[in-house]
């Protein structure tokens, strides 16, 4: 019956087989696929990241060499007419260094004073003559030269308007001996050779490469249009400025799925720029993932269908080492009767044990309750010891309070006193000085009137006396309003000996409190010696309870002698079971 029964979930089984050796194989593929593809992108993203600074680092270096004849051949020129001015020699010297400068559209020099005027002079190795009005140095190439010092100046390029290609000029100040500028030489180079280097330069497929100036504008691009006119920031979708992206610093990096590289060129104010898709490198990565995908979900369903095919023919050997151990079972089924009658009396006993022991847990758990309360009882103690010292440093405080305030008003009400006293004697003195200076200036002005006009000034000088006189009654007044101002505040110092008593009856309550609060102490601490009682009483009784547990595992003892003898069959039956098991194992 057994086996019928194992029969019928033998496919279950299967097919729950089947699905736990397939789905971890293609969890581990899937997995293994996802990591692959974020190890890739890294790499491609390191990739292009260096491709495009090499790519950038090529060209730099194209354009350096380029202008470094040009940058050569100015400098050699400012050094030789530093050594000698003489326009003869610098002539000589112009046309002779104009022979070797390619794409050009020839070297000059012209001095800060006109040529028309005294040891003015405009040199050109073209031969072209200037107008009169024409002056070097108005110019923007000779005007920038000067501002730049001894550095090499670029000049913005622009079309030349005899052949229409976009040119720029290369500028350098001369210095005399003196150290004063002199003039400054310059040469025209056309740009066609440097858009020629820069459309032979590709990163990528889709990628573009392109020579702008320190602003962003186009010095180089498929479309003519946009030369010097168009702005490389407005066309591309990069989220930096021209001040932060073109900062000098060779770079590249990757944003939104495309690729940037930027680098300067020289001692050129100019740029090199490059951008791309991403997708130009990853697709080739993406196809060699999925077919990585492929094969690992291929691999892995071969080795589920060895696996399985494995685990069927074991299983069929298994059912028959099944039956055997079945047959031995029997025979263990009497020794467990046996063992269920000994284990039934065994269970009684340890009835008795659960008994026992609920009741010793009901004990422990109210010694837990009773030494939780001497606890909470002993830190409230603590903290009724602890306010009532709190308490007595207050209480001392307000009356060290009480003292001081009642010796500052005292002190005021004296030293208010003596002011006012002061006060009074001194406005006395005024108001009888005024009455006095009144008196004289009403008797000079009655003398200066019978004097006529010899007494007129000086019955000015008396009638201003007798209006200083009002004046300093008018002051008298004031004076009382300021005694009267004292005055209030001799209450305000009434008022603050109140507050010293109402200070010192707050003293008289805290000593109440801090009566309470020994009284509470007292209380807690009658409360401990109670608790303490009923932990004693409660330990003799788990003292009895441990008796009866020692009686029952008496019991118990008796049930594991009968055990044994049913014990000594089961180990028989083991033995065989043993054997069966080493083939089973086989």
């Amino acid at each position: 019956m057994f086996f019928q029964r194992n029969a019928k979930t033998h496919s279950v089984k299967s097919k729950r087989l089947f699905l736990n050796m397939f789905m971890p194989l293609i969890v581990i593929a899937i997995v293994s696929g996802a990591v692959l593809a974020f190890v890739s992108e890294s790499i491609i993203k390191r990739y292009v990241q260096a491709e495009a600074l090499l790519s950038i680092e090529e060209l730099n270096n194209k354009i350096y060499l380029y202008f470094s004849p040009v940058q050569l051949t100015v400098s050699n020129f400012a050094k030789a007419a530093e050594k000698n001015d003489d326009e003869d020699v610098l002539k000589n010297t112009l046309y002779s260094l104009a022979e070797g400068i390619d794409f050009s559209n020839g070297l000059y020099f012209g001095t800060k004073i006109s040529r028309f005027k005294k040891k003015g002079m405009y040199l050109d190795s073209t031969g072209w003559d200037p107008p009169r009005s024409w002056e070097p140095a108005e110019r923007p190439w000779f005007q920038g030269a000067e501002a730049d010092g001894r550095a090499i100046h670029f000049e913005e390029p622009y079309v030349d308007e005899q052949t229409g290609d976009l040119c720029v000029t290369v500028a350098k100040s001369v210095y005399a001996s003196s150290g004063k500028i002199f003039g400054v030489v310059a040469v025209d180079l056309m740009m066609n050779e440097i858009s020629t280097m820069v459309k032979d330069v590709t990163v990528s497929e889709h990628g573009s490469v392109y020579l702008v100036t320190s602003d962003g504008k186009y010095l180089t691009n498929s479309d003519s249009e946009k030369i010097m006119t168009a702005n490389y920031f407005d066309d591309s979708a990069i989220v930096e400025t021209a001040s932060s992206y073109l900062d000098g610093r060779m770079r590249a990096f990757v944003s939104n799925g495309r690729y940037y590289a930027v680098g300067k060129i020289g001692e050129t104010p100019w740029f090199v720029v490059a951008e791309g898709p991403m997708s130009d490198f990853s697709r080739n990565f993406y196809n060699i993932i999925i077919v990585f995908e492929i094969l690992i979900i291929m691999m892995s369903i071969v080795f589920a269908v060895f696996n399985l095919w494995t685990i069927t023919r074991l299983r069929n050997a298994d059912r028959t080492t099944g039956q055997q151990i079945f047959t031995e079972m029997q025979g263990l089924v009497a020794s467990s009767k046996e063992n269920a009658a000994t284990a039934q009396d065994q269970s009684a006993a340890v009835k008795e044990i659960v008994t026992t022991m609920e009741d010793n847990t009901a004990l422990s758990e109210d010694i837990s309750k009773k030494i939780k309360a001497v606890s909470s009882v002993a830190a409230k103690t603590n903290e009724d010891v602890s306010d009532g010292v709190l308490y007595l440093e207050a209480n001392v405080s307000k009356l060290h309070e009480i003292a001081d305030a009642n010796q500052t008003t005292i002190g005021g009400i004296r030293s208010l006193g003596d002011k006012i006293e002061n006060i009074w004697d001194i406005v006395s003195l005024i108001n009888s000085v005024a009455d006095q200076a009144k008196i004289i200036a009403f008797n000079a002005e009655l003398e200066a009137s019978s004097a006529g006009e010899a007494g007129k000034n000086f019955h000015i000088v008396a009638t201003e006396i007798r209006r200083l006189a009002d004046g300093i009654i008018d002051g008298t007044k004031e004076i009382k309003d300021r005694i009267t101002e004292i005055q209030q505040s001799s209450d305000t110092l009434i008022l603050a000996s109140e507050s010293g008593t109402e200070k010192i009856q707050e003293g008289v309550d805290n000593a109440k409190s801090l009566e309470e609060r020994f009284s509470s102490i007292k209380n807690a601490s009658e409360v401990t010696a109670d608790s303490a009682e009923s932990i004693t009483t409660i330990i003799q009784q788990q003292a009895l309870a441990s008796e009866q547990i020692l009686i029952t595992l008496k019991q118990i003892a008796a049930g594991v002698d009968k055990f044994k003898g049913a014990t000594e069959s089961i180990s028989h039956a083991s033995q065989k079971l043993q054997v069966i098991a080493e083939e089973l194992g086989n």
